[in-house]
C-alpha cells in the first residue's frame, strides 16, 4: 500500500500541542522524532529491539503523519497539496501563541515495505555468546558454519535477540532446557525464545500472544530456521491472565500436562498479575524465567514469585534490564 507522508519540523516544546491540533484537523497516529533523553519509564514502555542512540539533544522535533494515497497520480498530487495546505494553516494558527520552530513541511511517498528495507541499515549479524544471529540479507561466513545459527529478521512482532531482556532469557534457557523439556513462552512475539529452545533440544513449545502479527512472524522465523511445518511449536492467540478458555487451550497443547519451563519476557507490570496464573500451568519444580524488567522493579517481581510459591534462584542483569528466575515449589 502507498502512503503520503507529511513531516513537520518543529521544536520539542511544541510536540504535544501540535499533535493535538493536527489530530483535530484529521491527522492521526503521529510519529515523533526527537533527541530527548529517554527516562527509565520511556525505555520500559518502548521495549524496542534495536538499541537507540538519539545523539545530542538539539531541541528540534519532527512529527510525521501518514495518509493512504490514491493510485491515480493526479489524485495523489491533489490530495498531497490539500493536506499540506491544511497542515500549514494549523501551524500558522499555532505560531500566534507559541514558538513552533521552522514549521517546515516536507511531503513524500512511502510504501508498507519501506521500513523493512530501512532496518537493513541498522540490523546486522551479531553474537549472543556462542549463538550467531543473522538476518536474511546477510550470508553466513565459512568460519561460522560450526556455530549455532539463528536466522531472524526484524518484523512487526518483538524479538530479534538484540534487546537485553531477550538475551537474559536466552542465557537462562540454555541452563535449563533439556531434550525432555515442554516449554510455554508467554508473549512469544517473533517466537525467538521458543525457536531457540527447540534448537537447544526442547521437546515441545507452546507460545501465546495477544498480537495477530505474531502468527506470521512465528511462521516466517520457523521457516527461516528449517522448522517449517514443525508440529512441536504451537501458537495460541489469547491472554492467559484470567481467560480460562485460553489457559485450557494452552494445557491441551501440551497433552493436558503442565510445563517444565515457562518464560515471560514482557514487563514487570504484566508479570505481577501473570504469575498467579503461571502456577496453574507449570509443574512442581518447574522453571519460571521472567524478563522485561527495568532496573528497580526486580524486587517487585521476585516478591511476587515468592508469594506464589516460587523459590527465586537467580536475578540476572544486563544494562538497565533485569531477569528473575524461580523454581515452583508449590
Amino acid at each position: 500500500m502507498r502512503w503520503l507522508k507529511f513531516r513537520v519540523e518543529t521544536v520539542e516544546e511544541a510536540e504535544d500541542i501540535l499533535i493535538s491540533d493536527l489530530y483535530d484537523a484529521g491527522f492521526e497516529g503521529a510519529q515523533i522524532e526527537d533527541k530527548q533523553p529517554l527516562s527509565a519509564l520511556d525505555k520500559e514502555r518502548m521495549f524496542v529491539d534495536i538499541p537507540l542512540d538519539p545523539g545530542e539533544d538539539d531541541g528540534k522535533a519532527y512529527l510525521s503523519f501518514f495518509v493512504e494515497a490514491p493510485e491515480d497520480e493526479a489524485e495523489r498530487k491533489a490530495l498531497a497539496e490539500e493536506h499540506k495546505a491544511t497542515i500549514m494553516n494549523v501551524l500558522e494558527d499555532a505560531k500566534a501563541f507559541m514558538d513552533i520552530g521552522s514549521g517546515a513541511v516536507e511531503v513524500s511517498e512511502t510504501e508498507d515495505l519501506d521500513w523493512i528495507n530501512n532496518w537493513k541499515k541498522y540490523f546486522h549479524s551479531f553474537y549472543i555468546d556462542d549463538i550467531l544471529v543473522i538476518p536474511s540479507w546477510e550470508d553466513v561466513q565459512p568460519s561460522d558454519n560450526d556455530k549455532m545459527i539463528l536466522h531472524i529478521d526484524p518484523g512487526t512482532a518483538f524479538g530479534t535477540g538484540m534487546h537485553e531482556t531477550t538475551q537474559l532469557c536466552i542465557r537462562e534457557l540454555k541452563k535449563y532446557v533439556t531434550k525432555e523439556s515442554d516449554l510455554l513462552d508467554v508473549g512469544t512475539g517473533s517466537g525467538i525464545l521458543g525457536i531457540l529452545s527447540l534448537m537447544f533440544g526442547a521437546k515441545r513449545v507452546t507460545g501465546t500472544d495477544l498480537d495477530p502479527c505474531a502468527v506470521d512472524a512465528v511462521a516466517d522465523n520457523l521457516r527461516q530456521n528449517g522448522l517449517e511445518g514443525a508440529d512441536n511449536f504451537k501458537l495460541i492467540l489469547g491472554n492467559v491472565i484470567g481467560d480460562r478458555e485460553v489457559i485450557e487451550e494452552v494445557l491441551e497443547s501440551n497433552a493436558g500436562k503442565k510445563f517444565d519451563i515457562v518464560t515471560a519476557n514482557i514487563l514487570a507490570d504484566v508479570l505481577v498479575p501473570l504469575t498467579p496464573y503461571v502456577t496453574e500451568m507449570i509443574k512442581k519444580d518447574g522453571i519460571y524465567i521472567t524478563s522485561g524488567i527495568i532496573e528497580g522493579k526486580e524486587d517487585l517481581v521476585a516478591e511476587t514469585m515468592k508469594a506464589n510459591g516460587f523459590e527465586v534462584v537467580n536475578i540476572g542483569q544486563q544494562g538497565e534490564w533485569r531477569s528473575v528466575t524461580g523454581i515452583y515449589r508449590g
